[in-house]
């Protein structure tokens, strides 16, 4: 009767262990979810600049990216495809749109209406997802406005200085005419003063 219960202690404890690898095999394929990294959340950027939304994502099998662009003017979405496979491109974003497998984006001459919020999602094909956000910032670029103004005032002097100079030429014109008509005023009022001295 003794043997019983030391094989009762070995299917116990065999079971133990199989129920412990199961839950050991569970907690793995939960944790083996999707994983994102988002090296730089905030990018600035100038008018017709290229810029890298730069991704990294980890997951079981191959996923489905998705990439979708949020502002005041409302959600669009920008490209959707699975590392290997051709990318489905919106309109919006035909020719401007380079994907990478690695989940990564590349938009190309970006303008002032870019700016917002890009939103990457990573399904996995048993259902698990995983989301990020990239905040992308254009601004217009400032030295050509500069450059601008920088034209426009030299433009500015160099007319400034030709109406400086007229107005120093009719200057000179006003006081040469003016200074002949009193040399003849003074040589007229000689002859009538002479006139008259010889008519008495």
């Amino acid at each position: 009767m003794r043997p019983l219960p030391s094989r009762r202690r070995k299917s116990h404890g065999l079971s133990l262990g199989v129920f412990a690898l199961c839950l050991a095999a569970a907690r793995c394929l939960q944790s083996q979810g999707v994983s994102l990294y988002i090296p730089q959340a905030a990018i600035n950027a100038t008018v017709e600049e290229d810029i890298l939304l730069s991704v990294a994502y980890s997951c079981h099998g191959i996923p489905t990216i998705e990439w979708k662009y949020t502002s005041n003017w409302g959600v669009q979405k920008i490209v959707e495809w699975k590392p290997g496979t051709q990318a489905n491109i919106s309109q919006s974003h035909k020719d401007r749109v380079c994907t990478f497998d690695n989940g990564s984006i590349q938009l190309f001459s970006v303008g002032v209406r870019d700016s917002g919020y890009y939103v990457i999602t990573v399904t996995e094909r048993l259902g698990s997802s995983q989301f990020g956000t990239i905040v992308l910032h254009v601004s217009e670029i400032l030295y050509e406005d500069l450059h601008f103004v920088a034209v426009f005032l030299v433009l500015l002097a160099a007319v400034a200085a030709v109406l400086i100079s007229l107005m120093w030429v009719c200057n000179k014109c006003a006081y040469k005419f003016q200074r002949k008509r009193r040399h003849k005023l003074k040589e007229s009022t000689t002859e009538e003063i002479e006139l008259q001295d010889v008519e008495c």
